[in-house]
């Protein structure tokens, strides 16, 4: 019997299976170290324990896109280590913020199966769970793959497309324990910009770029225990290219959103996602970002905003999604669009 992993192709997936992964991972203050020097992440509440304290949170956490990758990482070498390429996500919530010392683990249930019509592949829908050492939800979420088959000639499975929510209701957020932005301090926080001072409709053009590299893609992706092949081995993919890992390209987005949003502090849910075009070492991302929607909390100073978050290979001062066919515009690399908490 062979002792080694060579991952689930897409004939091994069934609806209803349960996959518990492997291994838990416990966060830690070097996480936060790495994050801050792979990104160029400027947030004040992970930034400042001081700052975090200051709005009410007993304790300092990490971004939860630190929790979103490691717990994603887990899932990996079970749901997408034959992928082709992640293609999206939908419905997740940060139910609690993560701190060092707290260790998560994931379990994955498939949900829909849809084998492609050239049918050497198919798209897994998985929905994961990453629970906390004390085995508290910290995050979920849905998200689709497209797998490889291992026998092009296999049967096709009944095609079972699950139906996911557009996006998670305002009244859905979790709002950290004892958040309260009513002392919020701007100065420290890098922008005077509020809840109020934002319009459903406005875009905001992030300004600044970065230009991808293999080693800091690849070390992220490492950071994560992401081990999908056609991150690393330039022979996963016929053009011979490692492909930037798409949890990578969020993060940066995220990061230079910093320069018009620096006040969305905490991401509260991830409503939809989808990596519209493939990124490589050598593109030079740059963001730009569309206030969808707008809604209060019952937390004391806290508004939520709705957030499209948008990557693009090279700067659109256009600030445009889609071409008139509708299909997303030449050089968009990440369509996301999630909640954040900010200070009314």
């Amino acid at each position: 019997m062979a002792k080694t992993n060579p991952g689930n192709f897409f004939e091994d997936f069934h609806v209803g299976q349960v996959l518990e992964h492997a291994t838990p991972r416990t966060i830690t203050e070097g996480d936060r170290a790495l994050y801050g020097a792979i990104y160029p992440t400027r947030f004040a509440v992970p930034s400042s324990a001081a700052f975090a304290a200051s709005v009410g949170l007993a304790r300092h956490p990490v971004e939860e896109l630190v929790a979103f990758h490691v717990a994603f990482g887990k899932t990996v070498p079970d749901v997408s280590l034959n992928a082709v390429a992640n293609l999206g996500y939908a419905e997740c919530r940060f139910h609690r913020p993560v701190h060092p010392g707290d260790t998560l683990r994931t379990r994955s249930e498939v949900i829909g199966l849809k084998q492609n019509s050239n049918g050497r592949s198919g798209v897994v829908y998985v929905r994961s769970t990453a629970t906390d050492q004390e085995g508290r939800v910290a995050l979920d979420w849905a998200r689709w793959v497209m797998v490889h088959k291992r026998d092009p000639e296999s049967p096709a499975p009944e095609a079972v497309v699950p139906e996911l929510a557009p996006y998670v209701a305002a009244e859905d957020l979790v709002v950290p324990d004892g958040l309260d932005f009513t002392g919020y301090d701007t100065a420290a926080a890098g922008e005077p910009h509020r809840w109020a001072d934002y319009e459903v409709g406005e875009r905001i053009d992030h300004v600044d770029g970065v230009t991808l590299t293999e080693a800091e893609h690849m070390m992220a992706t490492r950071l994560w225990q992401n081990t999908a092949k056609v991150h690393f081995n330039t022979e996963a993919r016929p053009d011979g290219r490692r492909l930037v890992y798409g949890g990578h390209v969020i993060s940066l987005a995220r990061a230079l959103s910093f320069n018009g949003l620096a006040n969305a502090q905490l991401v509260a849910a991830i409503n939809a996602g989808a990596h519209t075009a493939p990124a490589f070492a050598g593109d030079t991302v740059y963001a730009w970002s569309e206030v969808l929607d707008k809604a209060e909390t019952a937390a004391p100073g806290v508004g939520a905003l709705r957030l499209r978050l948008v990557a693009t290979k090279g700067r659109d001062e256009s600030m445009t999604l889609r071409g008139e066919d509708g299909k997303h515009a030449a050089g968009v690399l990440l369509d996301l669009d999630y909640w954040a908490f900010v200070p009314r």
